[in-house]
């Protein structure tokens, strides 16, 4: 009985230590916890609901005078992404942004058109496209910082092709 109860005593202070000292991953504890205070730069959906607005006001009629798009679909108005799409390129940009030496900092996102592209379905149409921004990394050794590095464009494939069409908002 004695050398049951020592037997029990070991394993229970072997379970302790082993709870205390064994490292655990961070990233797993700090998901748990979603934040309920939206990100600084958001903005409310009356804004936005005003900013498409005065979009489709001041831009298209420009823009349908100007190009020539083909087919019965309107002109694009907004692109499109699935959260597992973005999220799965982020993560492949933050990957090879630090295969390429840099610290993916942030994205842009720019506008664009098709041209005279040879698909008839993107011919002259607008577009959308995420350019991952950051900086290249310095040495940890180093003692030299440079405190004028700007968040530039990193030399990473951007992220096209997102499914949108001529949906007002919101």
């Amino acid at each position: 009985m004695k050398n049951f109860i020592i037997l029990l005593l070991g394993l229970v202070i072997g379970a302790l230590l082993t709870y205390f000292f064994c490292p655990r991953n961070a990233d797993n504890m700090n998901n748990n916890h979603i934040s309920e205070k939206a990100p600084k730069d958001t903005i409310s959906v009356a804004e936005a609901t005003s900013l498409f607005k005065n979009w489709q006001k001041n831009n298209p009629t420009e823009i349908d005078s100007l190009i020539d798009v083909e087919g019965p679909r309107k002109i694009t108005t907004n692109v499109a992404w699935s959260l597992d799409v973005v999220k799965e390129y982020l993560a492949y940009a933050e990957a090879k942004a630090d295969t390429l030496g840099f610290k993916m900092t942030g994205i842009t996102v720019y506008m664009g058109n098709y041209g005279k592209n040879l698909n008839p379905k993107k011919k002259n149409r607008n577009t959308l496209f995420i350019v991952p921004t950051g900086v290249k990394n310095t040495s940890k050794a180093s003692s030299f910082y440079n405190f004028a590095q700007d968040d530039g464009k990193l030399p990473i494939p951007p992220l096209n092709n997102g499914g949108g069409g001529g949906e007002p908002y919101p």
